[in-house]
Formats: C-alpha cells, sequence, structure tokens
C-alpha cells in the first residue's frame, strides 16, 4: 500500500476577514498524481506558498515525506520541485546558464547536471535551444525550460501550478509524457494545479477548494459518479420522442445538431437507450466529466484565465 508523502492537517491561513485556507486537511500518497482544483483565490497558491515556506501558515500541520515544514524546512526543499505560473529563470541568461546555475543551487556535479540535463532536454524536445537567451524564447519553451529546471535535481515531489496553461497541443503532450515517464521510474508524486478538466480527469486523487474549504475529496471516477450527469446524446431520432421526454420529465437539452438527455448514472442511461430503441438511430452514450463535477459541487465553472 502507498505511504502519503504530503499531510496536511487542520491548515489555516487568513489574511484579515478573509479566510484564504480555512481548516483543511488531506493527504497525497508516495507517486499519485494528485489534483488541486478551484477557482483564483480559492486557496490553491496559498497552500502551495505555506508548503514551499513562502508563506507562512496562522495554525495547522504539514508533512512532506515524514518532515514537518516547521522544523525540517531546508530537507524539504531538497525533495521538492515546483513550477509556478509566473517563471524564475533569468531572461538574460542562456538556457544553458540557467540550468547550470539551477543545478549548481542544488549542489549537482557537472557529470550529474550533464546527464540530466541532456535527458530533460532530449524528453522535452529542447537541445536547440541550450544557447538561446531565456527570454527570447516562446512561451511553449519557457514552460518546456521551468519544468526541466524544476527536475534536475530528481525531487519526491514536483508542484505544478497550472503547468499546461496556453500551452500548444504538442507541447503539453511532451509533458505528460515525460511525467508519466517519471511516475514509472522514480515514481514521482505530481501535484497539480489546472483549469483542464481532462488533466483532472487522469488523477489518482482529486481535491476541489472553494472559498477556502474543501467541498469535495475522492477518486475522479467516484466524484463523477456522485457529482456529474451522464447523457445520451442523439443525433438521429423520431420527433414525437420530444414528446416522450416531456411525458416522462426528463432532463433534456436540444441543439441543431443533437438531442442530450441526462441520466443520474449510467444504468439508467443505458436503459433509455434500449426503451426507445425504436426512435433512436443515431447516438453515443457519454460518462459525466470533471467539468459537471466542479459546477455542481460549487455552482461555477472551472475555465482557463
Amino acid at each position: 500500500m502507498k505511504e502519503n508523502i504530503i499531510e496536511i492537517k487542520n491548515l489555516k491561513k487568513y489574511f484579515k476577514d478573509v479566510k484564504a485556507v480555512d481548516d483543511i486537511s488531506f493527504n497525497v500518497k508516495q507517486g499519485n498524481l494528485f489534483a488541486f482544483l478551484g477557482l483564483n483565490g480559492a486557496g490553491k497558491s496559498t497552500t502551495i506558498n505555506i508548503m514551499c515556506d513562502l508563506l507562512q501558515k496562522d495554525s495547522g500541520e504539514i508533512f512532506i515525506d515524514g518532515f514537518s515544514v516547521d522544523k525540517d524546512i531546508d530537507k524539504i526543499k531538497a525533495e521538492l520541485g515546483v513550477v509556478f505560473q509566473q517563471t524564475v529563470l533569468d531572461d538574460k541568461l542562456s538556457v544553458y546558464e540557467n540550468l547550470q546555475s539551477r543545478a549548481m543551487l542544488y549542489g549537482l556535479n557537472k557529470e550529474q547536471f550533464l546527464s540530466n540535463l541532456n535527458f530533460y532536454a532530449n524528453k522535452l524536445e529542447f537541445s536547440d535551444l541550450l544557447k538561446r537567451p531565456f527570454g527570447k524564447l516562446s512561451g511553449g519553451q519557457k514552460r518546456r525550460i521551468d519544468i526541466a529546471r524544476a527536475l534536475m535535481h530528481n525531487p519526491k515531489i514536483l508542484i505544478l501550478d497550472e503547468p499546461t496553461t496556453g500551452l500548444d497541443p504538442k507541447t503539453r503532450i511532451l509533458v505528460w509524457n515525460l511525467l508519466g515517464e517519471l511516475r514509472k521510474l522514480k515514481n514521482l508524486t505530481v501535484f497539480l494545479t489546472t483549469h483542464y478538466m481532462e488533466e483532472a480527469s487522469e488523477a489518482d486523487d482529486v481535491v476541489i477548494i472553494d472559498s477556502g474549504k474543501i467541498v469535495a475529496h475522492d477518486t475522479p471516477n467516484k466524484l463523477k459518479n456522485k457529482y456529474a450527469y451522464d447523457f445520451v446524446r442523439i443525433y438521429d431520432y423520431e420527433k414525437s420522442l420530444l414528446e416522450d421526454l416531456q411525458k416522462e420529465e426528463l432532463r433534456f437539452e436540444k441543439n441543431k445538431e443533437y438531442l442530450e438527455v441526462s441520466f443520474d448514472n449510467i444504468s439508467k442511461a443505458k436503459q433509455f437507450v434500449v426503451n426507445y430503441n425504436n426512435k433512436i438511430k443515431d447516438f453515443e452514450v457519454i460518462k459525466g466529466k470533471m467539468d459537471n463535477v466542479f459546477l455542481n459541487v460549487t455552482g461555477k465553472i472551472l475555465k482557463e484565465f
């Protein structure tokens, strides 16, 4: 059974009347992909900043790999790799110089640095960028370098704060392929905040935070089963089906392209298709999504900012 590598107990952080983090508790198991979801201002970044010792908590406890944030922060920092929304690299230095300086800060020797540099430059496809000034790179290129920077010292935990926002599909695939490989090879734990629900759907565990409080915590499938509707999307059907839906008082929406009927669970959706098989000509059954979970739990739409 996996052990908890992050333990957060009754964490609080208030800014005058604003309860940024309001008595939250959760654990992250080693090697897991953990998704921390919430709107801007919900408490995600405050929690991360406390974990990284960039902000002092008001009360509560945080243990990372068995070490207390209050007592062993230097040991903890050596085990964390962090990718913030804003880069921490120097625009004037080359990519190589930036990564070399970061490796030196963590005590890597030249051989270790070059070995890790070669690995990440290959996996994230930036070998041709090593001599270029960091400030001259595109947003997607900078993000790849920033992720390599966070991984250069082989941390046990990688914290990613909106890592793929605004990235092109190719770069997003490169990043997730690398993280999948590192989780298998090195049992890397990934602590993720994201606005992309397809990324959250791949997580082992999901916490949704709203106004400083945890409002839901479970696996994606269990959250979808509890909070999201399943759909039958019908593209071709007999017109009389609409009358049947109204008589049965079923939830449905109609647009120019399809008719969508929602159900509490997938069994009811399947039974509906069986019952109205003679009136439905072309359809698909769609499992509830994390977008629906977030909306139904918080009453808000999680979108990219």
